[in-house]
């Protein structure tokens, strides 16, 4: 052998040991930084996850015409919620989540709500758990965590929002408020660091607000820190943490996530469906009050040729008391294949379900928490179907039976009368105690012949659909003779992994 072969082997062999590394993900040549190590749990750290709007936004993520995510938005949220887990908290369970208020950012001219802030963070809260105990039964623990997306005052409300009834106000639920109305946002924010309570905070909001936070806890609180000016993407995370010491220190991660455009497919195991009116569902029943007959009368401005679909939220409970405000684990599984469950079943025209700053400031086997999880059922069918997710906002839902009125005229009046949604086909998603009420109202303004729906909806059943039809002249049709066919017991405890 020459000296030159041997120059030219020597020079391959050490080629070659450069390019396999010790492991590392990156190249030598990469101009890309390796990920910054995991977040240490001795230290506070506020983590500021950017969701998209119209304004701020990869290519492709949002609808621009319902403000809503878009199938690889959604794809977006799902992979970027593994990474927070495990990149970020190196999967260490959250202390807090905080997302933006719906209401408090309207886009488009059909004023949809903000909820983009809250899908994006839901992912990442199945992957967390929460645990409560009850009348001293031993704690249950759960897949879930509650998301804070309240209002932090009544004098806080955007407009059209209804006032909470006594006792809902949770100033300790307050999420973000796109507005900042009296400097909240600030005010949440320094709240938590004056606690001084090591852990994990993730918030979620649009790139105004997260920016707007970060500046001005810098400037609060004279942090020397050198801030991101610009939207760079939705993959960015930038992350505060402050040490015991007090300094603090900024950490950014960039996920890489290159989502695909399709509607996400559910890994293994597959769901099982099931036929309707199993034990798990209810009996049959079906109503009808026809003008003119049994002494019906067809109230003053009932709408006409409109349909609505009522369903529950996804699984929430592992116990019948136990209660976050979240689904859990198991109800991602169904919320995320509502929109297979529910094709060439029905054809709805519009998406309506509460608004999640509903708070809820907890109580024995409940944590005080936002009412996020009848929105987030409903919201992936919204986004797989091109659709705006709307917020019957001005219903007070936990007032519909205050005393002397015990049936509910709020939602059945906000659903069924003044014309607004005539000639429309609705989805909504609600609560189970709420339905039977909002139903028997209207049933019941027609002062017919007394024949009202069945007046509970059954504690362990996710499953059913009550359908209610107005007709070309508002006479109207009851039944619950559909499902999403989602058996409850095929469901696994822990949330699919993306």
């Amino acid at each position: 052998m020459n000296k030159g072969t041997l120059v030219w082997l020597l020079f391959l062999v050490l080629t070659l040991t450069l390019l396999a590394g010790c492991g590392s993900s990156f190249s030598p040549n990469s101009s890309e930084p390796p990920t910054p190590a995991s977040l240490s749990a001795n230290n506070l750290n506020l983590i500021f996850v950017v969701s998209e709007d119209l304004a701020y936004q990869a290519s492709g993520d949002v609808n621009p015409s319902t403000a809503n995510l878009t199938n690889q938005g959604l794809q977006r949220s799902l992979l970027m919620a593994t990474f927070l887990q495990q990149q970020v908290l190196g999967t260490q369970n959250v202390t807090g989540i905080y997302a933006l208020e719906p209401m408090t950012h309207l886009q488009t001219a059909g004023k949809y709500p903000d909820i983009v802030a809250l899908e994006t963070i839901q992912q990442f809260a199945m992957l967390n758990q929460t645990t409560a105990s009850y009348q001293g039964s031993g704690p249950v623990t759960a897949n879930s965590y509650p998301i804070f997306a309240s209002y932090s005052l009544e004098a806080a409300l955007p407009d059209d929002v209804a006032p909470p009834p006594p006792g809902f106000i949770c100033a300790a639920c307050q999420g973000l408020d796109f507005r900042d109305q009296d400097g909240d946002n600030e005010v949440l924010v320094s709240g938590i660091v004056k606690a001084n309570a090591p852990g994990f905070y993730v918030f979620s909001a649009p790139w105004e607000t997260v920016s707007a936070v970060m500046a001005n806890l810098k400037q609060l609180k004279g942090y020397n820190l050198t801030l991101p000016a610009i939207y760079i993407s939705p993959n960015f995370i930038y992350a505060i943490s402050i040490a015991p010491s007090g300094s603090a220190s900024l950490v950014t991660y960039d996920s890489h996530l290159t989502p695909p455009s399709t509607y996400p497919v559910l890994p293994p195991p597959p769901l099982v469906s099931t036929a309707c009116n199993t034990p798990q569902t209810q009996a049959f029943f079906s109503r009808a009050v026809t003008g003119g007959q049994d002494g019906a009368v067809i109230p003053a401005g009932t709408n006409t040729n409109e349909t609505v679909y009522f369903i529950r939220h996804a699984e929430a409970h592992p116990r019948s008391w136990w209660d976050d405000g979240n689904y859990i684990g198991a109800g991602q599984w169904r919320a995320l294949d509502l929109p297979n469950a529910l094709r060439d079943k029905i054809q709805p025209t519009q998406v309506y379900s509460i608004d999640p700053a509903v708070g809820n400031p907890g109580e024995e086997g409940s944590v005080a928490s936002s009412y996020v999880r009848p929105s987030l059922t409903v919201e992936p069918y919204a986004i797989a179907n091109n659709l705006p997710l709307n917020l019957a906002a001005s219903v007070p839902v936990f007032s519909q039976n205050p005393p002397g009125q015990p049936l509910s005229t709020f939602a059945s009046a906000f659903f069924f009368n003044g014309g607004a949604f005539s000639n429309q086909t609705i989805l909504v998603g609600w609560e189970h105690d709420h339905i039977p009420p909002t139903v028997n109202a209207l049933l019941t303004s027609y002062h017919g012949n007394g024949q009202l729906a069945p007046n509970k909806w059954p504690d362990d059943d996710y499953d059913t659909i009550w359908t209610v039809t107005l007709d070309a002249v508002g006479n109207v049709m009851v039944n619950n003779g559909m499902c999403e066919g989602i058996n409850s017991a095929t469901l696994p405890a822990t949330p699919p992994q993306f």
